[in-house]
């Protein structure tokens, strides 16, 4: 049974998507003909373990949706958005799906499929995705009392009992909410755990008459059903490997990984593996420390957008990375320990190759644009070669700790370098501010060099950062 067919009929499940009724059933068994869910029943509503449910609000595909959000011509022609460098497809609307233009394509490779279908491109624009992120989130959070943010374009909220009573109602003011608010549209999924509530959310996709709003709970769908149409595969937590593992082992669907044994599980999946079987059973078992994994590193890499030999455009390059990365460590409440440096030639060439990388141990960990370059420049000098083409550099920051509450030396109190520091966390903080209000880069260090200079990646098609830049506001005629 395929998993539209185990979703009909929609029209009984939720009614149109404007309507407001609560949720019935997810309609009657094919065989019996009986409805047999809870709901159906008049019986009250569940919660699970820890007294809440879960759901997942994710926006419909979100690179070209901000891409439309300020070019309405765009409606129902198919979009899509490269990768850095314009280099591959990441992002596609349903209309390019439609059409079969692969993820992760090369552009090269698919161009004369995409001029043939008048296909809309766009380079990423992180800054207006970012932005419109933030708004996303924000305006969740003025519906309901906690948002966890996943990804930029998931959250996962936290329904208590008095929003866990009509859970389809609160989605479909979510989805109002953010449409009128940012106009970015969204999907919700519910369930009793983060792994059905995902599961839900995928559904809600997949038949319009939901009005991307499901609610996968005992009480208004037949699990056993639902969960017997879902490839394996396609279980939040459930890897390539681990899909192929145990398709070999006959586990074809979510209902045949929910119903295996648990101890087999723990064995060839180790405890994440059964976890997973465990949400599936309805139990929740992922805590908030399971989710966003502690940030260990953050790094910052570009291709070239034209290949450099001397020195002066790698330092450049160098420093605008450990700027965008230091800043990135602030933003988190992070100092860095350690810095890494890697250059590189073109990988697939025939010109003599070159790639090292250099770590550098900082005097104490910061997180300072100005003295991390000044450590990232030294190391870019010390593995700096003559002669080579280089294709692409990057900066890694290691050893990260949150700077808040650590412990300081009294040293720092004898020399008078603490007054300095408090100085330098000031003119960071104002130089982010400055940042944050008027882009990326409006106040930069001299060592990033000339913005436009021909090392910075390609971006042939980046539409304005209409959110984030004075210059590239988007214009209104009236007439």
């Amino acid at each position: 049974m395929s998993t539209s067919e185990a979703l009909k009929p929609p029209a009984a499940v939720h009614g149109p998507p404007e309507s407001q009724e609560p949720c019935g059933t997810f309609g009657p068994d094919e065989t019996t003909g009986a409805t047999s869910t809870a709901a159906s029943r008049g019986e009250a509503r569940r919660l699970p373990r820890g007294g809440v449910l879960w759901a997942l609000v994710d926006c419909n595909n979100f690179y070209a949706s901000c891409e439309r959000l300020f070019r309405p011509d765009l409606k129902g022609r198919p979009v899509v958005v490269l990768s850095n460098n314009d280099g591959c497809v990441i992002a596609r609307s349903a209309e390019a799906k439609a059409l079969g233009v692969p993820m992760g394509a090369p552009e090269f490779k698919v161009r004369d499929m995409l001029r043939a279908h008048d296909v809309a491109v766009f380079s990423s624009n992180y800054a207006l995705y970012g932005d419109l992120s933030q708004r996303v989130m924000r305006t969740l959070a003025t519906v309901v009392p906690r948002v966890e943010v996943y990804s930029i374009d998931e959250a996962f909220i936290p329904l208590p009992a008095a929003l866990a009573a009509d859970p389809v109602a609160v989605g479909r003011t979510l989805r109002q909410r953010v449409a009128q608010w940012v106009g970015i549209p969204v999907s919700v999924g519910v369930g009793p755990t983060r792994t059905l509530a995902k599961l839900a959310n995928r559904l809600s996709k997949q038949d319009s008459a939901y009005g991307n709003v499901f609610d996968l709970t005992p009480e208004t769908v037949d699990m056993d059903r639902v969960l017997a149409s879902v490839d394996v595969g396609d279980v939040w937590g459930v890897g390539r490997r681990s899909a192929e593992m145990l398709r070999g082992r006959g586990i074809l669907t979510a209902r045949a990984l929910r119903d295996a044994d648990p101890l087999w599980v723990r064995q060839r999946m180790t405890v994440t593996g059964w976890r997973t079987q465990q949400e599936l059973r309805g139990m929740p078992c992922l805590t908030d420390d399971d989710l966003p994994v502690p940030r260990r590193s953050i790094r910052s890499s570009r291709s070239f957008g034209q290949m450099v030999r001397t020195l002066e455009p790698l330092r450049e390059a160098v420093a605008t990375f450990t700027a965008r990365a230091v800043a990135k460590a602030r933003a988190e409440g992070l100092v860095a320990s350690c810095i890494e440096v890697h250059i590189r030639t073109p990988r697939h060439t025939e010109r003599p190759r070159y790639d090292e990388t250099t770590t550098i141990t900082l005097p104490c960990p910061t997180a300072d644009t100005g003295l991390c370059i000044r450590h990232a420049l030294t190391g870019l000098e010390r593995i700096f070669r003559e002669g080579y083409l280089y294709a692409k550099a990057g900066v890694t920051l290691f050893g990260l700790e949150p700077a808040a509450g650590r412990q300081g030396s009294l040293l720092d109190l004898l020399d008078g370098s603490h007054e300095h520091k408090a100085r330098r966390e000031r003119l960071m903080a104002a130089l982010d501010a400055v940042n944050l209000r008027h882009g990326r880069g409006s106040i930069r260090h001299g060592a990033e060099g000339d913005p436009g200079a021909a090392w910075h990646m390609s971006q042939k098609y980046r539409s304005p950062r209409y959110t984030t830049a004075w210059e590239e506001l988007p214009e209104v005629l009236c007439r």
